[in-house]
C-alpha cells in the first residue's frame, strides 16, 4: 500500500466521519509506509477504510474518507504548492462536486469526473474575471458565460477552452457582436453594432469583414456589397440618406467610407487556468 492519488484540498473544519459503523473497521496507531508517507485513521483488515489522514514527505496531505485503500467519499487534499481540492472522491480521483483553490486566489467550484472539471462549474479569478458554464474533460466546452474585469462579457458556445460556435460578445465601450465564432475569432455570419448606431451585418473571416455584408450609418447611409479583409472590395451599392445611389466594382476602396477595422482581442483570462496537478 503505497502513496497513490494526487488531489488537493482546503482545511475547512468539515466533519467527515460516516454516521454508520462498518463491521471490522478499527482505528489504529499511525502507520508509516516504505515511501515515508504516514497514515493515521481507520482500517478494515489491511486497507485504509473510513476516516483518516495521510501525510507525505513532500508536505502533501489528504484528510477525509477512504474505502478499499483509496480516497473515496468526501475529503480534502493539500498539494505541496498550496493548491487545495475539497470535495467528492471516487477511487483516488476527484469525482462529483468539489472546489479547487489555487494558491494565487483563483478557484473552480463545480462538477468533476476522473480528476477533471466535467459538467457545470464556476471559475473565478482574483481580478474579478469569471466563467460560468459547461466543461468537458477539463476544458470549457458547451454553453457558458465569461465576464472580464473590464466589464466586457461573452455568452454562448465554447469548445476546447476557446470561444467557438454561436455567441454574443459585448465590449465595455458598448460594441456588440452576435454571430458565429471560430477559435475565439469572429468567423462566419454575424452582426456587429457600435454604441453610436453604426451596424454591420454580414460575413466575417478571421475577425475581418470578408464576403458579403451590409454596413449602415446612423444618418441613413448604407453600403451593401462585397468585402475583403475589412474593406469594401468588389461589387457593391452605396446609398446616401437622400436616396442617391452609387454602384461600383473596385479592387480596393479606401476613400471616405473606409470603416473602422474591428480590433477583437480576448484576454488570456479566457484560457483555462486549471491544471489538476499530480503529486
Amino acid at each position: 500500500m503505497g502513496n497513490c492519488f494526487c488531489p488537493k484540498s482546503e482545511a475547512a473544519g468539515v466533519e467527515l466521519r460516516e454516521e454508520q459503523p462498518v463491521d471490522g473497521r478499527e482505528k489504529r496507531p499511525a502507520h508509516t509506509f516504505t515511501n515515508g508517507a504516514v497514515y493515521t485513521g481507520e482500517w478494515v483488515n489491511d486497507s485504509r477504510d473510513g476516516y483518516g489522514t495521510q501525510n507525505w514527505p513532500d508536505g502533501a496531505v489528504y484528510e477525509g474518507q477512504w474505502k478499499d485503500d483509496k480516497a473515496h467519499g468526501f475529503g480534502k487534499f493539500i498539494h505541496t504548492d498550496g493548491d487545495i481540492y475539497e470535495g467528492q472522491w471516487h477511487a483516488d480521483k476527484a469525482q462529483g462536486d468539489g472546489t479547487y483553490y489555487h494558491e494565487d486566489g483563483s478557484k473552480y467550484t463545480g462538477q468533476w469526473h476522473e480528476d477533471k472539471q466535467h459538467g457545470y462549474g464556476v471559475e473565478q479569478w482574483p481580478d474579478g474575471a469569471k466563467y460560468e458554464g459547461q466543461y468537458v474533460a477539463g476544458k470549457k466546452e458547451g454553453e457558458g458565460r465569461f465576464s472580464w474585469d473590464d466589464g466586457s462579457s461573452y455568452k454562448g458556445e465554447f469548445k476546447l477552452n476557446e470561444i467557438h460556435g454561436l455567441g454574443v460578445y459585448v465590449w465595455a465601450d458598448g460594441r456588440r457582436f452576435e454571430g458565429q465564432w471560430q477559435k475565439s475569432r469572429m468567423h462566419g455570419s454575424g452582426t456587429f453594432s457600435w454604441s453610436d448606431g453604426r451596424v454591420y451585418k454580414g460575413e466575417y473571416n478571421n475577425d475581418q469583414k470578408h464576403g458579403f455584408g451590409e454596413f449602415t450609418w446612423p444618418d441613413g447611409r448604407k453600403y451593401a456589397g462585397q468585402w475583403f479583409n475589412a474593406k469594401q472590395h468588389g461589387s457593391g451599392t452605396y446609398t446616401m440618406h437622400c436616396k442617391n445611389i452609387w454602384v461600383w466594382e473596385v479592387e480596393t476602396c479606401n476613400a471616405s467610407f473606409t470603416l473602422l477595422r474591428n480590433q477583437f482581442c480576448i484576454s488570456n483570462k479566457r484560457r483555462s487556468r486549471f491544471c489538476h496537478a499530480k503529486t
